[in-house]
């Protein structure tokens, strides 16, 4: 079933698959997209994480920690459809490479360990993947480990993950005797030979049938409980045919209401045909998927999936290197060919398209156009960031980007020498235009320029690719948390009138603010939520927007430490005007000043963000890293026994985990090991205030 990747494709929009690969860190998520590349005759020889010859974890630093840290595109044909893939990274620090790629993505595999089962990584992604609708298959992979199960994953999927998981395999032999999978569908077995590539297909062994068929009747069960037209045929007491099972699978897979399960060895190249028949066959095409959605002068707008429609665009990814700037596209509408020109619909500004390329990780090949459903980059636009639409002058659009994370680890870095400052500016602000989740300041005490990001390897690898890119000698402070601030209780009727007159017109204006806290969940994406109850026309409705705008300047320095604040409503209750004096700008200065009042009369509490670790331990160490973890101000929140370790959940102040690998290595003689991710934040001890009001 090979077929050349480089040969003309005919095929319309409906054999077009983008998708995914999402997974929890060492899940096995790169070598079953090296196997899908094998397999599909893309390479030509099995490339390994561990030797460092993936074609997707091309980067250095990929291949000397043996993890994914950036996405990758590649693109495959597999049975007279085009894949365009992305390999995700699975660590948590680089959560915001899994977000861009899935605003682009219409489904995606997501890959479980058969050991481990539901990794937090994996939960984190899945999460990331429901925000977007985007259709997923599961594949539980490293079925040929000792401890592997899995009915013990499928169950995980099913209770932390809530979905419908529709189970269409089972496993032949067991760990180190797996040698295949019978296909509940077709009750047939496919059986891959050490060293072979390809499955052979034969009936399902005797001692296997009685399992197969009881199987294949919960299978039926569960789709009939979730699709009519299986149930229809359910009721009528016959068994579900093939075709009805593959049917139904499909429309549940597209709505969401049932994630198909397949299972294998990715290492072993066992299950990788099957799956790729799977994702062809049950994961949306672009004409499958709603037409998306974007804003021209306030007004929404859909744009088809077609080629003949005026051409619309998002960038998620740009790569700036020695030989270019490359910026990577998701095409949703219309045709791009090599030489137009094209605006940049948030700047307004046009852009000329130089080369279209097919992406092929860290290789490429030119084509002269791309049409609706192409995933490509390009080169030529010069201020496109990710997240921008790129779309046809005469028929603009703003398509919603994919949401940046607030970075919450901070170092301070300098050049080595100082004459290389300037460079050192040059080569963060090229990092920054790559990786949205990255932001540098200067912090206006100490005059240090200052790096944030997602994680403390996030900055680290950050820091080396500037070293390494760029020659630059640079040193870095002590890792540094981002904290919050925000109100435990509230004031009521705060009055603040702005005057002033310095000659001729004047600035007045007059307002009355409520501030309480906001319960969580109430605004979970801004943490700031503005109202106004002002009636009879006392404060106009635009001097209401400019008042919103100037308490949202406020946000930006708290009155404990100078930190962002979060979690509050502000209520503009009552107000004045002059018939002269008043302004928007009046106003707006109002605002800010009479909220920075307000918060200084309101409890406060610092915010420090924490995180949700899940160690691994053997048991005769499970003593001295819980102490550890309490002297750090963990609190365990879950423990469980996995095959002679024990795996304990804690949440953690984020502050206090820098250097936790090493503390952690160190206590277990290199046998434990960790994962961390996001939890929030949380107050922090003796940091509250109690405010003016109540003193």
């Amino acid at each position: 079933m090979r077929t050349d990747l480089h040969r003309q494709l005919t095929s319309p929009l409906t054999a077009v698959r983008n998708l995914g690969i999402l997974a929890h860190v060492d899940a096995g998520k790169t070598t079953v997209t090296e196997r899908i590349l094998y397999l599909t005759g893309t390479t030509h020889k099995r490339g390994e994480v561990h030797d460092g010859t993936t074609v997707t974890d091309f980067d250095p630093q990929e291949r000397d920690r043996g993890i994914t840290i950036f996405a990758a595109a590649v693109s495959c044909v597999w049975d007279g459809h085009r894949i365009n893939l992305i390999d995700t990274p699975g660590h948590v620090d680089f959560a915001d490479e899994v977000e861009r790629s899935l605003r682009v993505l219409d489904g995606a595999i997501a890959v479980f360990d058969a050991v481990a089962g539901v990794e937090p990584q994996s939960e984190s992604v899945w999460r990331q993947a429901d925000r977007y609708g985007v259709p997923r298959i599961a594949f539980v992979n490293k079925l040929d480990r000792a401890g592997a199960d899995l009915d013990t994953a499928v169950e995980s999927i099913r209770r932390r993950l809530h979905p419908a998981p529709l189970v269409v395999q089972m496993p032949i032999g067991t760990e180190d005797g797996f040698t295949g999978v019978v296909d509940l569908l077709r009750m047939r077995s496919l059986v891959w030979a050490d060293g072979s590539d390809t499955a052979e297909e034969g009936p399902v062994p005797d001692a296997l049938r009685e399992e197969a068929q009881r199987r294949r009747g919960l299978l039926e069960e569960a789709v009939a409980e979730l699709h009519p037209l299986a149930l229809e045929e359910f009721c009528a007491g016959s068994p579900l045919s093939a075709r009805t099972l593959a049917l139904a699978l499909r429309d549940l897979t597209r709505t969401g209401d049932g994630v198909v399960v397949l299972c294998g060895s990715a290492y072993r190249n066992r299950g990788i045909e099957p799956l790729l028949d799977a994702a062809v066959a049950y994961l949306p095409s672009p004409l499958d998927v709603p037409a998306v959605r974007g804003t021209e002068d306030g007004t929404e707008q859909e744009r088809a999936a077609d080629p003949g429609a005026p051409f619309a665009a998002l960038a998620f990814k740009v790569n700036a290197t020695a030989t270019g700037r490359f910026t990577y596209l998701r095409i949703y509408s219309g045709t791009l060919r090599k030489g137009e020109t094209v605006m940049d619909a948030g700047t307004r500004r046009a852009e000329r398209i130089g080369r279209i390329l097919r992406v092929q990780a860290d290789r490429h090949t030119e084509l002269d156009r791309a049409v609706a459903g192409d995933i490509v980059a390009v080169v030529g636009p010069k201020s496109a960031r990710a997240g921008s639409t790129l779309c046809a002058p005469g028929a603009p659009l703003v398509l919603e980007p994919p949401t940046a994370a607030d970075p919450v680890v901070s170092v301070a870095v300098e050049a080595g020498r100082g004459t290389d400052t300037e460079r050192l500016v040059t080569a963060l602000a090229r990092l920054v235009e790559e990786d949205p989740s990255l932001t540098v300041r200067t912090d206006p005490e100490t005059g240090q320029t200052v790096l944030s990001g997602m994680g403390e390897l996030h900055l680290e690898v950050a820091v080396e690719k500037v070293r390494r890119l760029h020659g630059l000698d640079v040193n870095v402070g002590r890792p540094r948390v981002t904290y919050r601030e925000t109100v435990t209780r509230g004031v009521s009727g705060l009055v603040y009138r702005h005057v002033k007159q310095d000659g001729g017109a004047g600035q007045f204006a007059h307002v009355v603010l409520d501030v309480e806290p906001l319960e969580a969940g109430d605004d979970g994406a801004s943490g700031f939520e503005f109202r106004s109850t002002v009636i009879g026309g006392r404060v106009p409705q635009e001097y209401v927007r400019a008042v919103e705008a100037g308490c949202r300047d406020a946000l930006a320095e708290g009155p404990l430490d100078g930190h962002v604040v979060t979690g509050l409503r502000v209520v503009l209750t009552d107000g004045a005007t002059h018939p002269k004096d008043s302004s928007e700008m009046a106003f707006r200065t109002a605002g800010r000043f009479a909220l920075r009042e307000a918060l200084r009369a309101c409890a406060m509490v610092l915010l420090e963000p924490v995180a949700e670790v899940t160690v691994t331990v053997p048991d005769d160490a499970l003593g001295g890293v819980l102490g550890d973890l309490a002297a750090r101000r963990g609190r365990v929140t879950g423990s469980t026994v996995r095959a002679g370790a024990t795996v304990v959940t804690a949440v953690v102040p984020l502050a206090e985990l820098f250097g936790y690998a090493t503390r952690l290595r160190g206590r277990t003689q290199g046998r434990g090991a960790f994962t961390t991710r996001p939890a929030g934040h949380a107050p922090a001890p003796g940091t509250a205030s109690e405010g003016a009001s109540a003193r």
